[in-house]
């Protein structure tokens, strides 16, 4: 391409509490439109907010996990503007002084088409959210308060970001640290996790670097609706300026809306810039000074994050990074399951293989959380064990746990009455190839002659083993004496 994509983000959480940021008032999601006020919500005269102690909380444990520098004080500031989801005609948030600056996002390597690399960080503040809009068909719009006034986390990039996919990659990384944190549900299409994308091009014309008017692009309801609006708005962008040449010094910041249905950014508004919002200090609410000991008890809070634990897997326990990712993706939870499940069996990669091959389809199957899984994971970790030590085949073993799911016998007793076990004795599994092959003598002559390949006639053979054996023979054993058997006989 002629230039490369410069993105910055604007996150906003909702913050998991059970009352809003300055008054009493619940926060439960999807309730009847206005029943979750009250008259400081409201904006109503007389009325006084108190900081929500739990919010501030979360929002400092999110800015220490992001590596962000909390600030010893901090005040609140009012953001002016007039909106019909904005009671008060104005949003109570920082300006100046927020409780933390810099940090950064991971941007993983795992995602398809994500370079990786971090993405600096601007700030993290806290502010309460504004209500929500409705618009229909002939104009009017209906207005429902119920969302205004909850805690509200906004984290600022800085414009690090070079495509598309690194940012919907930064997002998912985000949203997975969030929940591992336990500060917010973060769910897109209930509005609890939104993103808002900063983008403009430089391009390169004469030995020279061309900026282009900086975009906000609003209503990202998805990760990948990001992906898309970035992408498109890059293309138009690039073919605006083909036209009409402007620059980032010819033209005000614009806010444009993405359509997802069309595929397509449409304008909405000049940006408004610090003085348009006339920011003020908030009167009735005073500065929070944070010591070291708040610090400390919010810090032990913390605990490991997604990133250190998927290095953790690969350096503990010897998986692929793929496997790491795909087990701390799942959420907590699976990785503590996966944790306890691999030292109860002895084999890391076993456990992987089977949380995500058998127990993950059983509880979407019977559509289960994993705290539901019917079997204790004591027992499923005594079964991965004797797989593990060949005391049963996988197939075996995969067979005694389908009989687990459906009976309320144990497994010694699933074992003993289904007789299920595993030959590994090689002179006894050698006189079975030896029957097998004197059972089969075209297989041989066809080996000899050319007319099959070495490995279709193993194939064969060792399946002719396992039949023979009622599948109790170790297949492994099986394949190293049909490649010694078959080695002496070969043209």
């Amino acid at each position: 391409m002629d230039y490369t994509i410069i993105i910055g983000l604007e996150i906003h959480v909702q913050l998991q509490t059970e009352s809003k940021m300055f008054s009493a008032s619940g926060t439960a999601f999807g309730l009847p439109p206005n029943t979750q006020t009250d008259p400081v919500s409201l904006g109503l005269p007389g009325t006084l907010p108190v900081m929500n102690r739990k919010a501030f909380d979360l929002a400092l444990k999110t800015a220490m996990a992001l590596g962000a520098t909390i600030s010893r004080f901090t005040k609140w500031d009012r953001k002016n503007y007039y909106y019909p989801d904005l009671p008060k005609n104005y949003q109570i948030s920082q300006y100046d002084l927020p409780f933390s600056l810099g940090g950064s996002l991971d941007i993983p390597a795992q995602k398809e088409g994500s370079g990786g690399g971090q993405c600096r960080l601007t700030r993290v503040h806290l502010e309460e959210d504004t209500g929500k809009l409705t618009h229909g068909v002939g104009g009017w719009s209906e207005v429902d308060l119920n969302r205004a006034g909850i805690p509200l986390l906004e984290i600022v990039s800085e414009p690090d970001i070079r495509n598309a996919a690194d940012a919907r990659a930064c997002l998912e990384e985000l949203r997975l640290t969030l929940i591992y944190l336990g500060v917010s549900d973060c769910e897109m299409q209930e509005g609890s996790l939104r993103c808002d994308a900063n983008v403009n091009l430089h391009i390169q014309k004469d030995g020279k670097t061309i900026a282009t008017p900086i975009v906000e692009i609003k209503n990202l309801n998805s990760f990948r609706s990001v992906e898309r609006a970035l992408e498109y708005e890059a293309e138009r962008q690039y073919a605006k300026w083909q036209k009409d040449g402007l620059t980032i010094k010819d033209a005000f910041k614009e806010t444009r809306g993405w359509s997802d249905p069309e595929g397509i950014t449409k304008p909405q508004r000049q940006k408004e810039t610090a003085a348009d919002y006339r920011y003020f200090p908030e009167p009735d609410l005073v500065p929070v000074v944070v010591d070291d000991a708040w610090l400390d008890r919010v810090r032990a809070t913390i605990g490991e994050l997604p990133g250190p634990r998927r290095k953790r897997f690969e350096t503990e326990f010897g998986l692929t990074p793929y496997d790491a990712n795909v087990l701390v993706e799942q959420g907590q939870d699976v990785a503590d399951y996966f944790e306890t499940l691999a030292k109860t069996a002895g084999d890391a990669k076993l456990a992987s293989n089977w949380i995500q091959q058998d127990v993950m389809r059983i509880l979407s199957e019977r559509k289960l959380k994993l705290a539901e899984f019917p079997i204790k994971i004591e027992v499923l970790g005594d079964l991965l064990r004797r797989v593990h030590i060949k005391a049963l085949s996988t197939h075996q073993g995969r067979e005694v746990l389908a009989k687990l799911l459906e009976s309320d016998e144990s497994l010694e007793q699933i074992i003993e009455a289904g007789g299920y076990g595993v030959i590994s004795d090689r002179n006894a599994l050698s006189k079975v190839i030896e029957e097998m092959i004197a059972a089969n003598p075209k297989a041989m002559e066809d080996l000899k002659g050319g007319k099959k390949k070495p490995d279709a006639v193993k194939g064969f053979l060792r399946g002719q083993v396992m039949k023979a054996t009622g599948g109790k023979a170790d297949p492994s054993l099986v394949g190293d004496l049909l490649d010694e058997r078959l080695a002496n006989v070969q043209d």
